[in-house]
């Protein structure tokens, strides 16, 4: 027995579908590329050069679809670790581009150092949950140095990440040179562009911009990694009331159009390439306009995974959604509510740990709290499993006033996980917690964080890779 949870029904995705069509056949996209609107108008789209405007008729819509990959692995460099898609699992990729950080000593929120990156980047490439790296917060540092090459600045980043994060890369870019050399530094590192293609350890973040828009930079950038079977996630960010109407249904038909319009582009520039559906709904606060993370709108993350699931798409979606910037009573029933919301739709990557402040403060600790949440929200979605678990000749064999302790049933399924073991928070008395001096959840998410960090370090890189890596940094440098 499993959960069922459904937002959209059937006949409604269906419905969005049908809007989406009219949508992209009569108002369009604007293409800022000139290379993807060349690309568009061989495929079939009609093109307006003059206003950069592409109007997308429908077959060429549903035979984009019908080209995107279904089955998709997502691989790594680590050793025997791989996340396939639509098997019902479902990983976690760490809020991104924060620019502040929670001091994990002083807990003062302050602008994000190039030690935070190295901490917060060795974090998640100790934690299981977390299987995909996205850059979890900034450096100012990086920011305020003289100006160089940002090609080789960005070269080096990528490198960089590599050598630091063992699991799936995840990242994005608005410089088709740099994701030149980030060809050269997977194939590198993976042994070449059919190993690459097969493994599929680096995806890129494609993100429109909403209202309709598939800006230059970014677009070039992705069609870039064309002919390398390089997954792309397309992410619109289309907000409620400010860059989506004031709808929650239409502000899902807008995502849903953003992604299929640039789910053509990429089909028309490389058949077959895999395109994960990974559009972010948010909504506006009404009286001052700004975005605002609550649990209260978190059907939105389940409803992105539906229409992901309704297309055969790999799905990404986002949960963890809270405005708060402290750890406390109100962050945590937020968290809670919108990562098991959009659980109960079973993506296939979720978004969001580690995130204060609506994704703008980045913490270590509210890492480790958001993937005890999703650790225990995944066991809720597992449901309550009847295979030989019923257990009634047990029940008639202990009899009434007896007890299970010592019946092997009993260890046996202790032993399988049948029962869940928390990992954080306090589970045994007042008084023992008294005793313990009075241990708070933040305490304690600390402790994990500083046990995490001693035990772990990322699988190294062979000596020759490494010493390749640092050839094509210097490489990128001369161009500065």
């Amino acid at each position: 027995m499993r959960p069922v949870f459904e937002v959209l029904s059937a006949e409604e995705r269906a419905q969005i579908h049908e809007r989406t069509l009219h949508v992209l056949e009569t108002t369009g996209m604007r293409v800022d590329t000139p290379q993807g609107r060349d690309i568009l108008r061989e495929a079939g789209a009609h093109v307006d050069d003059t206003t950069c405007m592409v109007k997308f008729p429908p077959d060429l819509v549903e035979r984009s679809l019908k080209s995107a990959r279904r089955e998709l692995t997502l691989g790594a460099r680590r050793p025997g670790w791989s996340h396939p898609t639509g098997a019902g699992r479902t990983t976690l990729v760490a809020a991104g581009e924060a620019t502040m950080t929670k001091d994990p000593l002083t807990g003062e929120i302050r602008p994000g150092t190039r030690e935070d990156w190295n901490v917060g980047t060795r974090l998640i490439d100790a934690m299981d949950e977390i299987g995909v790296y996205w850059l979890m917060v900034s450096s100012t540092e990086q920011q305020q140095e003289p100006a160089g090459s940002a090609v080789a600045q960005e070269v080096k980043y990528m490198a960089k990440v590599q050598g630091s994060f063992s699991k799936h890369v995840q990242d994005s870019s608005e410089s088709p040179e740099a994701m030149r050399y980030q060809l050269e530094i997977l194939a590198a590192i993976f042994g070449g562009r059919d190993e690459v293609a097969r493994l599929h350890p680096y995806s890129f973040l494609l993100t429109p911009l909403s209202p309709l828009v598939m800006e230059q930079k970014a677009t070039e950038a992705a069609l870039t990694l064309s002919g390398w079977d390089i997954p792309v996630a397309v992410m619109p960010m289309p907000m409620a009331g400010t860059t989506a109407p004031a709808s929650l249904a239409a502000t899902v038909l807008l995502g849903n159009c953003e992604v299929l319009g640039c789910l053509c582009l990429l089909e028309a520039a490389e058949p077959g390439r895999p395109v994960i559906y990974a559009p972010i709904f948010a909504t506006m606060r009404p009286g001052t306009g700004a975005l605002t993370n609550d649990a209260a709108h978190s059907a939105l993350g389940a409803a992105c995974t539906e229409m992901a699931r309704h297309y055969g798409l790999p799905s990404l979606s986002f949960g963890f959604e809270s405005d708060h910037v402290v750890t406390d009573a109100q962050i945590g029933y937020e968290k809670a509510l919108s990562c098991l919301t959009t659980m109960l739709s079973r993506p296939d990557i979720l978004v969001g740990p580690g995130s204060l402040g609506g994704a703008m403060v980045w913490s270590a600790e509210q890492t480790v709290i958001d993937c005890e949440v999703f650790r225990l929200s995944e066991r809720i979605c597992q449901g309550i499993s009847l295979d030989d678990r019923l257990l009634d000749d047990v029940i008639g064999a202990v009899g009434p006033g007896g007890h299970f302790l010592g019946e092997r049933s009993t260890r046996r399924l202790i032993q399988a996980g049948e029962l869940t073991l928390p990992g954080l928070g306090w589970h045994r008395s007042r008084e023992a917690w008294e005793a313990s001096g009075q241990p708070s959840l933040l305490d304690q998410a600390h402790e994990r964080v500083e046990q995490l960090l001693a035990d772990h370090e990322p699988v190294p890189l062979p000596d020759d890779v490494e010493r390749e890596l640092q050839r094509l940094v210097d490489s990128a440098g001369e161009l500065s």
